[in-house]
């Protein structure tokens, strides 16, 4: 037994087909027998928040599932289930999903199966440390990531870190207050924001608010930046 308890569940999508989800039972759920997470720097508070489908997580695979992919090379930060990333993947795009939990790669793998998906990259992304080998990204996608208000420096930083010169970003907010901070450091990396509100309630019906960060930098604006 792997200590936790999961369940099985179907999230629709937008515009395609659901997926078939293993996820954590519930947010109770505990096991960290290697004391892996701890060392991630999760507490064992926080620990099952990366196996749960979150409405936002939900919000943003539904916008990839519309989003013109192009040949963007796309990440998706704090992927957690990786909702986003599998609809990205399905639809024949480039993607990588990446999480600083210790079992986010097990689940993937686990969900991939279920939706006869092959393999797809997946990269330890925590914003507190460097990870040269993941690499830059066209396009860097993410959902409910401003819920501690120390991580916002340490999320642009990210952001910035794995961004090309010129790039998008699309961050689901369920109206978190640490956002204010966010898209200040976001700004003085020379990243242009256009902010949209999503009050549409969720497939199921349940009420939701929350809004779309969508952020854009181009080579020359980055170049500015470097050299101011």
């Amino acid at each position: 037994m792997p200590g936790y308890a999961v369940a099985f569940q179907q999230v629709a999508i937008a515009g395609g087909m659901p997926l078939a989800i293993r996820a954590l039972l519930n947010n109770q759920q505990y096991a960290d027998p290697l004391g892996s997470a701890a060392a991630a720097g999760i507490s064992p508070a926080s620990w099952a928040l990366f196996g749960l489908v979150w409405p936002s997580a939900q919000k943003l695979a539904d916008l990839m599932q519309a989003w013109d992919l192009g040949t963007h090379r796309v990440l998706e930060i704090g992927c957690g289930l990786a909702l986003a990333s599998m609809v990205v993947h399905r639809r024949g795009g480039e993607v990588t999903a990446s999480d600083r939990h210790p079992l986010a790669a097990d689940f993937l793998r686990a969900n991939l199966l279920l939706n006869h998906l092959p393999t797809m990259p997946y990269c330890t992304g925590n914003w507190e440390t460097k990870n040269l080998a993941l690499g830059r990204f066209d396009l860097i996608i993410g959902s409910d990531l401003l819920y501690e208000p120390d991580q916002n420096g340490q999320l642009a930083a990210f952001i910035e870190r794995h961004a090309e010169r010129a790039a998008e970003v699309l961050i689901i907010d369920p109206d978190r207050g640490n956002r204010v901070a966010f898209k200040r450091s976001m700004a003085m990396l020379g990243f242009g924001l256009t902010e949209t509100r999503l009050l549409a309630p969720l497939h199921d019906g349940t009420a939701y608010r929350g809004r779309l960060l969508h952020y854009r930098r181009s080579a020359i604006t980055r170049a500015s930046s470097a050299s101011a």
